[in-house]
């Protein structure tokens, strides 16, 4: 059992609003499909045991960057969005929060029912991982929300969140179900987050006297020290993009592709001529979601810019773009279920390209002029935040500049 990863995330509370959250969920649909057909069922799960890329998918969905909101909306949106297709791409979704998680149980057993997996043993694998992460591991975080994504195959992964109320984070745990060994011997690649001290951690291999000594009631109380983290993923409690907070260079690299770049100068994107610059911006960071490698999602605040933020952070959800980059996206995968996989291999390329263009690109200090000028052409694209419409500036912005 390889535990793949965890992230510490700052509480939000509130709900997603109706505009953003069925976006999310076609959103989700595309880039789900454009994973399973491009690398296999597999390779979704396992992106989603890992919490930076989960990070970054809910970062480009819309999401606050940063924020444990992200955990139970895109578990949400995926789930409405993959299990009434759930034949066709061979994954199923179940569980979520509160009662919900509950129900994942009797989820599994349909589920198994449907695919002819082992329900018993889907079952036990979900309520051991929920039970590592509450009590075998105590610390201080209450799960809340568990969530099994699972394919017909039997390989899974297990998403979930605990809340600490005292400290106003809420801890996400990931799991992945490939070199299955034992939950509780060294099941975790990594337990990491923020280092409170001396932690009850019974699944580490220096803890199998302490876990002897319970057996017997003959040892002292248990105390194991979780070992320092090998993974950190900690988001911070600022809720607005800081440039510390961006690879500038991979995002200067993706604005100067789709601003600042004659994309007809390269074979494999002339099917996306004529395609405005701002939603080049977006397909491009989606196109890194779908496409990219592990190491590129260390930054998950850059997939912000593809379509903002629900609270405005960095600038408000720009509706039209995002309705484009949807349509442009499903026509792609429509055309590639029949054969023509141009538009698909286009859309592909855009990552490609952009970290071609990244080998050489140096970044100035013009983070915040960036952040403004998307700010004050927000209304242009349907901009929209919980709090309503982006409104023109009632003033004529002052020059922007770029991050090229």
């Amino acid at each position: 059992m390889n535990r793949s990863g965890h992230a510490d995330l700052p509480l939000h509370y509130g709900t997603v609003p109706p505009w953003l959250a069925q976006r999310m969920a076609t959103l989700g649909r595309a880039i789900t499909e454009a994973v399973v057909m491009e690398y296999g069922k597999s390779v979704m799960i396992q992106r989603l045991s890992d919490p930076l890329w989960f990070q970054s998918l809910g970062a480009v969905m819309g999401m606050d960057w940063h924020s444990s909101g992200i955990t139970t909306s895109v578990v949400g949106a995926l789930k409405r969005a993959i299990n009434p297709i759930s034949r066709e791409l061979g994954i199923y979704v179940c569980g979520g929060r509160g009662k919900h998680s509950r129900n994942t149980p009797d989820e599994l057993i349909k589920v198994a029912e449907k695919t002819g997996l082992d329900g018993e043993k889907l079952v036990r694998s979900s309520k051991l991982s929920a039970k590592v992460d509450n009590t075998a591991i105590q610390d201080g975080f209450s799960i809340y929300l568990h969530s099994f994504f699972v394919t017909d195959a039997g390989e899974w992964a297990v998403v979930q969140q605990g809340m600490n109320d005292a400290t106003g984070y809420a801890r996400r745990y990931h799991w992945h179900s490939q070199a299955f060994q034992d939950f509780l011997n060294e099941p975790h690649t990594s337990v990491v987050g923020q280092n409170q001290g001396s932690i009850l951690n019974l699944t580490a291999e220096a803890a199998t006297a302490t876990k002897a000594g319970i057996m017997n009631l003959t040892e002292e109380k248990p105390a194991a020290i979780m070992k320092e983290a090998q993974r950190f993923v900690m988001m911070p409690a600022h809720h607005d993009v800081k440039a510390k907070d961006v690879d500038l260079k991979r995002l200067g690299s993706v604005l100067a592709l789709a601003h600042n770049t004659d994309i007809t100068q390269f074979e494999e994107l002339l099917l996306l001529y004529g395609v405005g610059p701002r939603t080049l911006q977006s397909l491009t960071l989606v196109s890194e979601v779908i496409h990219g490698t592990p190491s590129r999602f260390t930054d998950p605040a850059r997939f912000s810019f593809a379509h903002g933020g629900k609270d405005g952070h960095p600038f408000p959800v720009p509706l039209k773009t995002y309705d484009d980059t949807l349509s442009i996206l499903r026509t792609a995968l429509d055309k590639a279920k029949i054969g023509h996989t141009d538009k698909s291999k286009a859309i592909k390329s855009l990552s490609t390209i952009a970290q071609r263009l990244e080998k050489e690109f140096v970044p100035n200090a013009n983070f915040e002029q960036v952040v403004a000028k998307e700010r004050a052409e927000s209304h242009k694209y349907g901009g929209m935040t919980v709090f309503g419409p982006a409104k023109k500036p009632k003033t004529k912005p002052k020059a922007q500049l770029s991050l090229f």
